[in-house]
């Protein structure tokens, strides 16, 4: 357990860290399920049906974005769109939802597809 000093010195702490990781991947896998319920009750087929994943998923993270991280984050004096306070990575806040519901997307879609088309 790191100490008081430590927390000054580094005031991240990985714990916390790793549960908004988790926080975030577990919204990102139900969203991207709901979504994909989404398109296939609308018929959407092709490229019209991942570029609704696309948007909506980024819609979603700047959602959580302006919610969550933004008013702590401009706060404490770090820059607009900096999530190092929260997440490991700009990266992972940023694209890794983008990749980590797609299979799940895919499936839900394709069953609601098949279920409202057949």
């Amino acid at each position: 357990m790191p100490t008081e000093r430590e927390f000054q010195i580094a005031p991240i702490v990985p714990e916390s860290v790793m549960h908004n990781t988790k926080a975030l991947s577990n919204l990102q896998a139900l969203t991207a399920s709901i979504f994909g319920a989404a398109a296939g009750i609308l018929g959407l087929e092709s490229y019209s049906g991942f570029l609704f994943y696309f948007v909506f998923t980024i819609l979603t993270t700047v959602l959580f974005y302006a919610t969550q991280v933004a008013p702590t984050s401009l706060k404490a004096g770090h820059s607009l769109f900096d999530t190092s306070r929260y997440f490991r990575s700009q990266y992972e806040f940023w694209a890794g939802g983008l990749f980590n519901g797609l299979a799940g997307y895919i499936l839900t879609w394709t069953l609601f597809y098949g279920l409202v088309r057949a």
